[in-house]
């Protein structure tokens, strides 16, 4: 095998395990090693091996399934350049058909040999594995569903040429690495290490059609969101209001419906505000369209972070990225606390306005503000008849109704949460 002749797909995330099978194909009757050091270091790779497609749900050929999953996590010259443009010109193609020669080697690899040496029957078992953890909610079922399917196509690839445009098409229609498998990510700063970008692997499946009513906040929403991914001009986008309202719930939502056309979120909290530079930073150059998300975003008088966000929202040197937009949500229209001693003090100052206008100036940024108010008690009712709707709750509409209205007066008002809050308790009681 002559993975150490690999020049793109060098020094990929879990290639550990590559090293060592390589090892184990070149060596495995080679007398010079002792027979069971080499049995064990195949017991070990088929441990690895298990390991990392129990996690991720993989079945089927587990040694294509892993191979497959390092050329559509690895992020190099030739596979980022053809996330933005496609089959790409010039010589690193030549070199990225090189690569790809290795890889269809091991691919095609035929370990009958290396299994009557050692006497090690299990990786036969690894030639057709089937998934145990079907129901389990450990994997995200859809990027497992999209590695396997390129290992079967690559698998079936009768040359190396075909190998190319097949994993070249991948990644022009799904991207590559971290960010074009997953939708949704958080921030992380490791001490004495740089910024990084998580990807978040269990996201609520919540759709747009599953929020009852609020039918013109979420058209401004979707309306805006709808320009930006197809790369129209679009705003940053605050939405504001009472609490259990749906914000949180509609920023999700957007993000599942866009999620095939190129959209994916961040989410940022407050203390993080300093690593945004280095966040767009990482992302201004990505095929992607970025959603920075801030939830329940708003400011204590004394909380000077806010000045910081305005410049790197608008204002700064540097322009900001066409991909990326921010989507607040928060309770309070202007953001930033004020008081009765906000007034006393402009009294004694000199330019009151320019007070004012410090403190506004937040919210003058997002250029799309989106109220959700409390539901009337009309609107909460026809909530909970959807929500038990959507539920299959069978209970008369008068004795449901009136549970509900019970519940709110005891849990937090009429709002959108509070419904569904109560859909729950009734779904608890009947399992």
């Amino acid at each position: 095998m002559r993975t150490n002749e690999l020049m793109l797909y060098k020094n990929m995330e879990y290639g550990e395990l590559l090293l060592d099978m390589t090892f184990l194909m070149e060596n495995y009757d080679n007398e010079y090693y002792n027979r069971e050091d080499l049995r064990s270091l195949v017991f070990e790779c088929v441990n690895s091996l298990l390991e990392l497609s129990t996690s991720h749900g993989f079945e089927g050929n587990l040694w294509h399934t892993y191979l497959t999953f390092l050329l559509a996590s690895d992020e190099n010259a030739y596979s980022t350049s053809c996330e933005i443009v496609g089959p790409v010109e010039g010589s690193i193609n030549e070199i990225a058909l090189h690569d790809f020669a290795v890889f269809k080697e091991l691919f095609d690899y035929d370990f009958s040999g290396l299994k009557e040496a050692l006497d090690v029957d299990c990786l036969s078992i690894l030639m057709n594995y089937k998934n145990v953890n079907e129901g389990s909610k450990v994997f995200n079922k859809r990027i497992r569903d999209r590695i396997c399917g390129l290992a079967k196509a690559l698998g079936m690839a009768g040359s190396v040429d075909a190998f190319k445009e097949t994993l070249t098409q991948f990644y022009r229609e799904f991207g590559v690495g971290k960010l074009g498998l997953h939708k949704a990510f958080r921030v992380e700063h490791p001490e004495d290490e740089g910024v990084q970008i998580v990807p978040i692997t269990n996201i609520a499946h919540v759709h747009l059609d599953d929020l009852v009513g609020y039918e013109i906040a979420k058209k401004k929403l979707i309306d805006n969101t709808r320009a930006f991914v197809e790369g129209r001009r679009a705003n940053n986008c605050l939405l504001f209001g009472d609490a259990g309202t749906g914000k949180s719930s509609s920023i999700k939502a957007i993000l599942n419906q866009y999620y095939d056309q190129g959209l994916r979120m961040i989410e940022v909290y407050k203390h993080q505000f300093q690593d945004l530079n280095d966040v767009i930073a990482q992302i201004k150059n990505r095929n992607y369209k970025f959603i920075i998300y801030m939830d329940d975003l708003s400011f204590e008088e004394f909380e000077i972070e806010y000045k910081y966000l305005k410049a790197v929202i608008e204002g700064g040197l540097e322009k900001k990225p066409k991909n990326v937009l921010i989507y607040a949500t928060s309770n309070r229209r202007h953001l930033v606390r004020e008081t009765f001693k906000d007034k006393a003090d402009r009294d004694e100052e000199l330019h009151t306005n320019d007070t004012v206008q410090e403190k506004l100036s937040l919210v003058a940024r997002f250029g799309v503000t989106i109220y959700f108010g409390s539901p009337s008690k009309k609107e909460f009712q026809q909530i909970v008849k959807e929500l038990a709707k959507q539920n299959q709750i069978d209970m008369p509409e008068e004795e449901l109704l009136l549970a509900a209205n019970k519940w709110e007066l005891t849990h937090g008002g009429l709002s959108g949460r509070t419904a569904q809050q109560f859909i729950d308790y009734l779904l608890g009681c009947s399992e």
